[in-house]
């Protein structure tokens, strides 16, 4: 036996072997680590939605665009001037604009992108998603592109294979005017898994020149920065170092919405879930009731004996938190557990079915991310929770008179 005494009787009743006492304290940490479990589940995949937006999405995209009234001369002292502001990590020329893609009778909408590839690797991690050496190849050919995986599925059209690229704007000649349009060989593929894949086709910046008719010209310039939320402090800064020729625009822009829904969204799922593990806490109050009623004589015996109420109080509490702790345990193992199948699950679901049951999201998949914050968050909530529902049962104990138990036995 160790001291203090209140403790250590607590966590006897605990593991009793009464089997009433037994069914009643699992029920309690069965409820416990459910809720516990489903919380950290909850959070992981929408922590999960929320990693893949920073790395995936804002990983290919640029943090910001400058972009000219209509085109420009590309220029190295604008590049230097940009790398230059504090926070910017990398810039790069760009081209971009909407084209349509087709191949036999199928015919694509897409967003075209004349990108340099030495220089575009410093501002966007294409490279990552796309077909080994594809990149290599798009800087040394002309008229060849890497075109995303759903939309080169919707062509029916693969690595090696050609589609035809028509531009909105046509080409006016003395016959009139015809639409500007050229054949492009496919050098690789971008698997992204995200919404990119639908519409995203890149090519070299001379090609794009050609299709556009910028010739050597540019739209603007794509920035990377350290710090994503200081994405309009830095937009405003260079446009005004570029001298106001460009205007600028940020992911904020584009998506910013998405990314404070997810960070409401977990906010709001942590708040309404931890009403379902208040639930199972409360629940130790019926539970640790019981336990009084059975523990009626015990109790009416330490009291004889001289014990204080706080010895009594202290021994229930121990009784409610011990249980939580078991159940705040089992359910983080439970959540991890159940976090890392129910991602593996969602694929190999979706595969076997033949369905893209994510396929309304922004990626295609069930990304989880636990993080141990949000389950030291989770465990402090829940055993906090225990704690206050312990009170009350314990209070009811030490206030029970001897003298009425001991009279009926």
């Amino acid at each position: 036996m160790f001291r203090p005494l209140g403790i250590n009787i607590g966590w006897r009743y605990a593991f009793s072997k009464r089997s009433f006492i037994a069914y009643v304290s699992s029920l309690a940490i069965f409820g416990l680590a459910l809720s516990t479990a489903v919380l950290i589940v909850v959070l992981s995949v929408v922590n999960g939605f929320e990693r893949e937006l920073r790395t995936r999405i804002l990983g290919i995209l640029p943090h910001v665009s400058l972009r000219a009234r209509a085109h420009a001369p590309f220029a190295q002292q604008d590049i230097e001037a940009l790398v230059s502001i504090g926070g910017v990590e990398g810039a790069a020329p760009y081209l971009r604009g909407p084209a349509l893609l087709s191949n036999g009778q199928e015919v694509r909408g897409a967003l075209m992108s004349g990108i340099e590839p030495a220089s575009y690797a410093q501002v966007s991690d294409l490279s990552r998603y796309v077909t080994p050496g594809a990149l290599d190849r798009l800087g040394q050919g002309r008229f060849e592109l890497i075109l995303g995986s759903v939309l080169a599925e919707q062509l029916a059209v693969g690595v090696g294979d050609e589609v035809t690229v028509v531009m909105p704007q046509g080409t006016v000649s003395p016959l009139g005017v015809h639409p500007r349009q050229r054949r492009f060989s496919i050098v690789g593929v971008l698997h992204s898994e995200s919404e990119i894949d639908q519409t995203a086709v890149f090519t070299d910046l001379t090609s794009a020149g050609r299709m556009f008719s910028t010739g050597t010209g540019i739209h603007g310039y794509q920035l990377r920065l350290a710090d994503l939320f200081a994405a309009e402090g830095i937009a405003r800064e260079a446009s005004v170092v570029l001298g106001g020729r460009f205007y600028a625009s940020t992911w904020i822009r584009t998506h910013g919405n998405l990314y404070r829904a997810i960070g409401l969204q977990k906010t709001t799922m942590f708040v309404l879930l931890s009403f379902l593990v208040g639930v199972a806490a409360f629940n130790l109050v019926s539970t640790l009731v019981m336990v009084v009623n059975e523990r009626l004589s015990d109790i009416a015996v330490l009291r004889t004996l001289g014990t204080s109420t706080g010895l009594i109080v202290l021994s229930f509490v121990t009784l409610g938190l011990v249980i939580g702790l078991i159940g705040v345990l089992l359910g983080i193992v439970g959540g991890v557990g159940l976090g890392l199948l129910l991602e593996q699950g969602i694929c190999y679901l979706s595969e076997s079915l033949g369905w893209n049951l994510l396929g309304q999201y922004f990626v295609n998949y069930l990304p989880v991310e636990t993080r141990l914050d949000d389950i030291v968050t989770v465990a402090i909530t829940a055993l906090v929770l225990c704690l206050l529902s312990a009170l009350y049962p314990a209070w009811r104990a030490a206030r029970l008179l001897p003298t009425r138990i001991l009279k009926y036995e």
